[in-house]
């Protein structure tokens, strides 16, 4: 899961080095952070947060497929 985050991410961004991605176990959950380059973070939330809503998706996806939960935050 992180390392598809990660991934996802470089790709929005224009400084790929500034890209981390923290993970934890919260319960039965995987809670992913995400932090970038301050002048990245639009990027990443996008108009009206439908990039990061996007990315929620998408890691929601890939998780269920493994058979488990994961979140993400974005922090600032």
């Amino acid at each position: 899961m992180k390392q598809f985050i990660e991934y996802c991410a470089r790709r929005l961004v224009d400084h790929a080095e500034g890209v981390h991605v923290d993970q934890r176990e919260s319960g039965d959950t995987v809670v992913l952070t995400l932090r970038v380059a301050p002048g990245d973070l639009g990027k990443v939330i996008g108009r009206e947060g439908r990039t990061a809503q996007s990315l929620r998706t998408l890691l929601s996806a890939a998780a269920s497929a493994k058979g488990i939960r994961a979140t993400l935050e974005i922090a600032d």
